[in-house]
């Protein structure tokens, strides 16, 4: 059987699944006809391409491309920011089509981290799960907080405590609701957050050229006093080159896109012709969002403003430390600084309800694969994971110590502990890629007939692994420049590093797992359903005018 008996994109039959089992793959590529997970994928295909473009673009935009960014503008100065941001963004590409092809060809509920135990081993598949669940959860609270952090740019009146609870029934409310209305609060929260980032570009535009209360053409000045290049830590070369790494290792931290779209892939309607697009439009326009960010902070800001270096420095609440904001304060414009953190608090919010969507589905692939309690695959009629939701809302709940101050030092800790998460789940996502095509080559499978195939593989695959996997390790490397070494920020940078070989061996000593040989590989592994949903999926036509446009925008 080749892969060409499934070129055509159906769609997924959740009843397909149920009651059958999964065991290890030792069968040849004639004899095999589709394994399926341990328990039954009980969730419902309601995500337009709209939907999981935006829950794409809105997972991995928060407040860091409004605020967080002027800290790498501080560290490595305009041009550092900028060639940071663009290099990193090519790595996203490389992972985007690592994961793009695996996905699109086998659209399941958390596929990536379910990927690793199917093409390599299932100890593997053990620790990506649950290290990506820990990772997404623990945002969370981060997120919860954040909000109420942003609502005291206009009044310190609000208890902390109110803005938690209301937050999280909010949460509850739109993540125990029917897939579809998930994906429609996230696709007009997300859809603001373009608006906001696309409308600051313009404003930058704007403002540059002379179109300002001060009637200032400024231009690139701030490129050439004080530079485009900030020294960090050292003079001269070194500490330009350090200031870079600073910018860098933001740019890794802050750009995805490609992870949470795939979290989607279970709940995508017509997934083999919705996802290839979606993988494809949601890196274009992160890329175009996440550059020209750090090209416009560098135009309006200069890396050694002393309100930016003083507003990080005291904290400053919401978008007082924006470099928008500081821009607009500089320049005489009052309203505008408002309305941006206006946008700024939708944005944490729907990052936040990102995560929470994200960590239930993680969990949820956990428990359909038996590395998670078997209870936690139960969905309601719906089609939701409640327990798992209920999981995730518990760990929200951790919010709450922000009530004490020094619990609140706690939350932060517990967050920072988990900050290299990512790179390792972008590594593994690229390490499986390798496998899947390697077993695609050696059992004779045809690339081109699939719903989305890469260019420049497996080179770029490997690109992408070498580069996370040193970014995981030089995340933290400021531990070890000369009399800077503190352990807080060294437990910071790599617990995580550290936890999740923990995790791989553990699982593999307990259930004495192997890693799977290229002609072991079942590629047809939860196929079944899929192709029956396609046989009897029928695409519903746009029912008015708005339908017909937002299809047109988004596919």
């Amino acid at each position: 059987m080749t892969v060409s008996d499934v070129n055509t994109p159906p769609a997924y039959n959740h009843d397909a699944e149920k009651d059958s089992k999964s065991t290890p793959s030792n069968l040849t590529q004639e004899d095999h006809l589709g394994q399926q997970t341990l328990y039954g994928d009980a969730t419902h295909r309601m995500l337009k391409g709209r939907h999981i473009q935006l829950i794409g673009i809105g997972g991995t935009i928060g407040t860091v491309l409004f605020v967080q960014i002027g800290k790498g503008l501080m560290q490595g100065g305009p041009g550092s920011l900028f060639i940071a941001f663009s290099f990193w963004c090519l790595i996203v590409l490389t992972i985007t089509m690592c994961i793009a092809e695996m996905v699109s060809y086998t659209p399941i509920s958390s596929p990536f981290t379910r990927f690793a135990g199917f093409y390599i081993d299932e100890a593997l598949g053990f620790a990506a799960g649950w290290n990506f669940f820990i990772f997404e959860a623990a945002l969370v609270p981060f997120e919860v907080t954040a909000c109420h952090f942003i609502l005291q740019f206009w009044t310190d009146a609000i208890p902390v405590g109110a803005t938690i609870a209301v937050i999280i029934v909010l949460y509850a409310l739109i993540n125990l609701m029917a897939i579809k209305y998930f994906g429609e609060t996230e696709f007009w929260a997300a859809i603001g957050k373009v608006i906001l980032i696309v409308g600051l570009i313009f404003f930058t535009f704007i403002v540059m050229v002379g179109g300002n209360p001060q009637r200032e053409a400024f231009g690139f000045t701030y490129w050439k006093s004080p530079g485009a290049f900030a020294e960090l830590y050292y003079e001269g070369s070194l500490g330009k080159f350090v200031g870079f790494m600073g910018c860098l290792i933001q740019a890794a931290f802050s750009i995805a896109g490609p992870d949470y779209v795939a979290m989607a892939a279970g709940e995508a309607e017509n997934p083999r012709k919705v996802l290839p697009r979606a993988f494809k439009t949601v890196f274009y326009r992160l890329t175009f969002f996440f550059v020209l960010g750090s090209l416009c902070v560098g135009i309006l800001v200069p890396y050694d403003d002393p309100q930016m270096i003083a507003a990080f420095r005291d904290g400053k609440a919401g978008a007082a430390a924006s470099p928008y904001v500081i821009a607009m304060d500089r320049l005489g414009i009052k309203v505008l600084p408002h309305i941006v953190n206006a946008m700024i608090l939708v944005s944490a919010f729907s990052a936040g309800n990102s995560y929470v969507f994200c960590a239930t589905r993680s969990l949820y692939g956990l428990a359909l694969e038996g590395k998670a309690p078997k209870f936690l695959s139960i969905c309601t009629k719906t089609g939701v994971p409640i327990y798992c939701v209920a999981c995730v809302l518990v760990i929200a709940l951790l919010s709450f110590l922000q009530l004490s101050n020094s619990s609140a030092v706690v939350l932060s800790w517990f967050v920072s502990l988990v900050t290299a998460s990512q790179l390792i789940n972008f590594s593994v996502i690229c390490l499986t890629y390798l496998r899947f095509y390697r077993a695609m080559k050696v059992q004779g499978f045809d690339r081109s007939v699939l719903p989305y195939r890469a260019w420049f593989m497996p080179y770029a695959a490997y690109i992408g692994l070498v580069a996370t996997f040193i970014m995981t390790f030089v995340g933290g490397y400021t531990v070890f420049l000369p009399g800077m070494w503190d352990v807080p920020n060294f437990l910071f940078s790599y617990t995580s590093v550290g936890l999740f070989p923990v995790l791989y061996v553990g699982w593999k000593i307990v259930h004495k797992t192997k890693i799977r040989k290229a002609t072991e590989i079942d590629l047809r592994q939860n196929l079944a359903g899929i192709e029956e949903y396609e046989r009897n999926y029928v695409p519903q036509p746009p029912a008015n005018w708005f339908e017909k446009i937002l299809h047109f925008l988004f596919g």
